[in-house]
């Protein structure tokens, strides 16, 4: 029997933020697929894979390395690599399963492999997770979006005439992978104090944290793993009023 293979969104980082679907889906797999990151010589990290490990997961789980690198090349290969392994396993009847961080459709390059996959005629499953920008606003209590507004998601490339542009039109930018503009939102909060800026990093997980200070975000070193949320409160309190 051939079955399906399942993209499993992990949520943001909390263990008990995952749904109870891709629980099962990740319960029923004989084999489960985790990226990695190799920071030192013999110091691998997978958060997907403590994830699993939290979650008691009795699979067996591989994990394949990523390089942090703008130049794409070198991941397209690991992925190839890893479609051709996925599409013998499961040509073999194993179940497999692919386990992301946040949402696997959110900027996820993972979402690769399932397109090939699928180009192959292999039946997949996509399962929804919670992204770290809507863990983000729960665990700050935040309304991310009222009346008119729009939300914007923004991956780490932005300009100040862009938020600007935004933020003059009712829309809230959500900026991810803060660390690779860093020096853009700090000027940016310098020359406009007037917006509040809410900002977290290693959302649902031990080491989170959060601030709207902007006196101690100006000076602040981005993590990769941090994004933040930008308010036009004028706009919101001209909007309530109307």
């Amino acid at each position: 029997m051939s079955h399906p293979i399942y993209f499993v969104s992990l949520g943001p980082g909390d263990a008990e933020l995952i749904t109870l679907k891709s629980l099962h889906a990740l319960q029923q797999a004989d084999i489960i697929y985790c990226p990695s990151t190799v920071r030192e010589p013999d110091k691998i990290l997978s958060r997907a894979a403590t994830l699993l490990h939290k979650l008691d997961i009795k699979g067996d789980i591989h994990l394949f390395s990523l390089p942090m690198s703008k130049d794409r090349t070198k991941a397209i290969k690991v992925y190839r690599q890893l479609f051709e392994k996925m599409r013998l396993e499961q040509k073999a009847g194993k179940r497999l399963a692919v386990a992301v961080e946040g949402d696997a459709g959110i900027y996820a390059s993972v979402h690769y492999v399932l397109d090939l996959l699928e180009e192959n005629g292999i039946p997949v499953e996509q399962l929804p997770g919670i992204p770290s920008f809507i863990a983000a606003e729960a665990a700050a209590k935040l309304h991310l979006i009222s009346q008119k507004e729009r939300l914007v998601i923004i991956p780490g490339n932005i300009t100040s005439d862009e938020l600007d542009m935004y933020l003059s039109h009712h829309h809230v930018p959500v900026i991810m992978k803060l660390s690779q503009c860093a020096d853009i939102v700090q000027d940016y909060m310098e020359s406009h104090p007037q917006y509040s800026y809410h900002y977290f990093e290693n959302i649902s997980t031990a080491e989170e944290y959060h601030s709207s200070h902007q006196a101690e975000l100006k000076r602040r070193v981005f993590p990769y793993f941090s994004l933040m949320i930008i308010f036009n409160e004028q706009i919101r309190k001209d909007n309530s009023s109307k």
